[in-house]
C-alpha cells in the first residue's frame, strides 16, 4: 500500500512546476500585467477572458465562476482526479521521485487510478505499434499507403494495429502487471463469454490523446469485410479518461498552431487529419465518434483565445454539400460574434480532404481552405441555389426567403453589407429596395429597436445632428473599449496635445456606435486643429448635435479624470492611448486582410496574391511600432489592455 505523500515533497514540486506551463496545456494565455496571465476558462463558457493566472504566486482564479487554487487544484479539476495523483502526475513531468512516508520511493500507485489507466494506454500502444510492423497487419498498411500515407506519416500520428488474436493485448497487458479490471476502466478489454477479450480485433488504430499528450482512448477503422465489429470506425467506450464530447483526434498536434494562428480546421475522419497537416494545414482537428460539438467548439475558443484584433477563425470541411448545409445552419443559429468568423469549405466533387490530397496533391488540399467561404455566405447562397434567377417569380421568392436570413446578422455594417450581395447574387437591380427590406426585418427583431449613425440637417448650417441616438451608452468601464474612451476624452480635454495624432484617427476606429459619433462630432467642430480649448472647445463640439444624450456623453468625457499622477504624465498618456488606439484599428486592418490573403491562391493569381501579401507586412510592421509606442509611453497607465 502506498504511503504518505510528504508535506515537503509536496511544496517541493510546487515550487518546481510552473504553473502558468500547466495551465497552458489546456488555455491560451496572455499578458494581462507584470504577474498576470489571462485566458478563457476552462471550467465555464465564457465569451471574454476572465480566468487569470498569476505565475509568480503559483496561484489561478477565474472571476466569473469562481474557480481557484494552486496549480494541483487545476488539475484536480481539469482531470478530474484526485490530490494524490495531481501531485504524483507533476512529479513525473518534472521527474522529482516522491519519497513517501512509510513506503520508500517505489511505492505502487493505487490501482485504477487515471494515473494507471494512461500508464495501460501507453502500454497498449507500444503493443499496437509493433503489430503495425508484423506480416499480419499488410492490410493496414496497404490502407495507409494507397491513401498516401508513408511509414513517416503513420509514425507521426502513432498509427498501430490490432491483430487477430481473442486476447491477445489482454494478456501481453497483464504479464506486464496490469490487473483486468484496470484494462476494463481503461476500454481496452472487456469480458466476453469465454473470458476477458481485448476490444479491438484486426482493425487499424491511431491514438487519441489529451491536451497534455496522454493517451486517453483509441479509434479503429475496419479493414476486412468479415469483420463482425458494428461500424466502419469505432472508438474506446466513455472511460475516466476518454470524453468524445471532450476530447478532439490531432489537437495534440495542432493546439500550438491554433494559438499562434487563432484557426482551427475542423474535419471528419483520422486520414482527414492526417492528409491536412501532411498538406500544411497544421490546424486541422476531427471529432472522435461524435458529432462535432459546443463542448469541442469551446476547447477550441479556449485555446485561440478570442482578442480584439483576431477573434479566431472556425473552418469546417465537409464531403458533401448537404452536410455542409446542414452544419452551417446549425453555426448560423448559434453564436453570431463567432459565427461571423466561421467558414465553410466543401471539397470538389464531394471529396474529403484525404482523397482530395490523394487524386489533387497537396497544394488542392491547402487551397480547399484558402478557398474557404464564410458561414453567412454559404448559408444565403445555400437557400438562392433552390430557385430559378432567371424569372422575376424566383428572384422574389428567393428574397422572400433570404431577406429574414440576412436580417437575422447582428453586425450591422456586415448585415449592410450582405444584403448589398444579396441583391447582386439574386440580380435584383434596386439594391437600397433589398437593403431597406433587410433593414426592416432587422427592426422587427430587435422588437421596434432603432438604427444608430450619424446624419445631417439641411439646417441650421454648419450643424450636425445625430437622427438616431446610438442605442445604447457604452459601458464606461469596459476594457476593450476604454483606450477609445480616453482618446476622446483627451481630445476633449487637451486639444492641443491630442493634436494632429488624433486628427489622423479614422472614424473607424471607434468600434461603439456612440464613440463613432463623439469621433465625428469633433472632426466637425473642425478637429483639434481649431484652435480652441477649455469649456469653449467642448462647446462648439457639442452645439452641433441636438441630441441630449450625445451631449450628456460629451460632458462625462470632458470631465473624466484620466489615470495620471501628475499633468507632467499628460503627453506621454495621450501618446500612448492614441497608439494604442490606432493598434487597435490597424490590427482589425490586418486580421481582413489575412482573411483575404487566405482567399487567394498563390498559384492562380500570384500579383494578386504577392500584392496583399505586401500590404500585410507593411502593416505589421507598422502595428509592431504602435505597440512599441503605446507600451513605451503608456505603460504605467490603466487602459485596460
Amino acid at each position: 500500500m502506498a504511503g504518505r505523500l510528504p508535506d515537503r515533497d509536496i511544496a517541493t514540486i510546487r515550487e518546481r512546476v510552473r504553473i502558468e506551463d500547466v495551465v497552458g496545456e489546456y488555455v491560451a494565455l496572455k499578458r494581462a500585467g507584470a504577474d498576470s496571465m489571462k485566458g478563457l476558462c476552462p471550467f465555464h463558457d465564457e465569451k471574454s477572458p476572465s480566468f487569470h493566472v498569476r505565475p509568480n504566486h503559483g496561484l489561478f482564479h477565474c472571476f466569473g465562476c469562481g474557480e481557484g487554487g494552486d496549480v494541483f487544484a487545476f488539475l484536480q479539476k481539469i482531470e478530474h482526479i484526485g490530490f494524490v495523483e495531481a501531485v504524483e502526475q507533476l512529479a513525473d513531468q518534472v521527474g522529482y521521485q516522491i519519497n513517501y512516508e512509510g513506503g520508500g520511493t517505489s511505492v505502487q500507485r493505487d490501482r485504477g487510478t487515471r494515473s494507471r489507466l494512461v500508464a495501460a494506454n501507453a502500454a497498449a500502444h507500444e503493443f499496437y505499434l509493433s503489430q503495425l510492423r508484423e506480416p499480419g497487419a499488410e492490410a493496414a498498411r496497404k490502407y495507409l499507403t494507397e491513401r498516401n500515407f508513408d511509414a513517416a506519416a503513420a509514425q507521426q500520428f502513432g498509427c498501430g494495429y490490432a491483430p487477430a488474436g481473442w486476447d491477445t493485448l489482454t494478456k501481453h497487458l497483464l504479464r506486464k502487471g496490469f490487473d483486468f479490471k484496470e484494462l476494463e476502466a481503461a476500454g481496452l478489454s472487456r469480458q466476453g463469454q469465454r473470458g476477458p477479450m481485448d476490444r479491438f480485433h484486426r482493425r487499424l488504430l491511431w491514438p487519441i490523446r489529451n491536451l497534455g499528450g496522454d493517451i486517453i482512448g483509441f479509434g479503429a477503422r475496419k479493414l476486412f469485410e468479415d469483420d463482425t465489429m458494428p461500424g466502419k470506425y469505432i472508438n474506446t467506450p466513455e472511460t475516466l479518461l476518454y470524453k468524445k464530447s471532450q476530447v478532439l483526434f490531432g489537437l495534440d498536434h495542432a493546439k500550438r498552431e491554433i494559438a499562434k494562428g487563432h484557426q482551427a480546421v475542423v474535419v471528419e475522419g483520422y486520414t482527414d487529419v492526417m492528409a491536412m497537416h501532411l498538406a500544411g494545414v497544421k490546424t486541422a482537428v476531427a471529432s472522435c465518434g461524435t458529432a462535432f460539438g459546443d463542448e469541442h467548439l469551446a476547447l477550441l475558443r479556449r485555446l485561440m483565445m478570442d482578442d480584439n484584433f483576431w477573434r479566431g477563425e472556425i473552418i469546417y470541411t465537409f464531403d458533401g454539400d448537404a452536410a455542409g448545409q446542414a452544419a452551417a445552419l446549425k453555426a448560423f443559429g448559434g453564436d453570431q460574434k463567432l459565427a461571423g468568423q466561421t467558414y465553410i469549405a466543401i471539397a470538389p466533387d464531394g471529396q474529403d480532404p484525404c482523397e482530395l490530397r490523394q487524386h489533387s496533391g497537396d497544394g488542392a488540399v491547402r487551397d480547399l481552405v484558402a478557398r474557404r467561404t464564410p458561414l453567412y455566405e454559404f448559408v444565403v447562397r445555400g437557400l438562392l441555389a433552390d430557385h430559378d434567377l432567371d424569372t422575376a417569380e424566383g428572384q422574389v421568392e428567393a428574397l422572400r426567403r433570404a431577406v429574414p436570413v440576412v436580417a437575422q446578422i447582428k453586425d450591422n455594417a456586415l448585415r449592410k453589407a450582405y444584403a448589398t450581395k444579396l441583391a447582386g447574387w439574386v440580380g435584383w437591380d434596386d439594391i437600397q429596395t433589398v437593403v431597406r427590406r433587410v433593414g426592416e426585418e432587422a427592426k422587427r427583431n430587435r422588437n421596434g429597436g432603432g438604427q444608430t449613425g450619424v446624419g445631417r440637417a439641411t439646417a441650421p448650417p454648419r450643424r450636425e445632428v445625430v437622427a438616431e441616438h446610438p442605442a445604447a451608452r457604452p459601458n464606461p468601464n469596459d476594457p476593450t473599449l476604454l483606450p477609445q474612451r480616453q482618446v476622446l476624452a483627451a481630445a476633449l480635454q487637451y486639444p492641443g496635445t491630442a493634436g494632429a495624432g488624433f486628427d489622423a484617427l479614422e472614424p473607424e476606429a471607434f468600434t461603439h456606435p456612440a464613440y463613432t459619433v463623439v469621433r465625428t462630432l469633433i472632426a466637425g467642430a473642425g478637429g483639434t486643429a481649431a484652435g480652441l480649448g477649455g469649456a469653449e472647445w467642448v462647446n462648439a463640439v457639442a452645439d452641433r448635435t441636438d441630441d441630449l444624450t450625445v451631449r450628456a456623453m460629451l460632458s462625462e468625457l470632458a470631465n473624466e479624470p484620466l489615470p495620471v499622477k501628475s499633468e507632467a504624465d499628460i503627453p506621454r498618456f495621450i501618446a500612448g492611448v492614441l497608439a494604442r488606439t490606432q493598434e487597435a484599428w490597424v490590427g482589425r486592418q490586418i486580421a481582413e486582410l489575412k482573411s483575404k490573403l487566405q482567399r487567394v491562391s498563390s498559384t492562380e493569381q500570384p500579383e494578386a496574391y504577392f500584392a496583399l501579401f505586401g500590404d500585410l507586412v507593411a502593416l505589421e510592421q507598422y502595428r509592431k511600432s504602435l505597440l512599441t509606442q503605446a507600451m513605451g509611453s503608456h505603460g504605467d497607465f490603466a487602459t485596460g489592455a
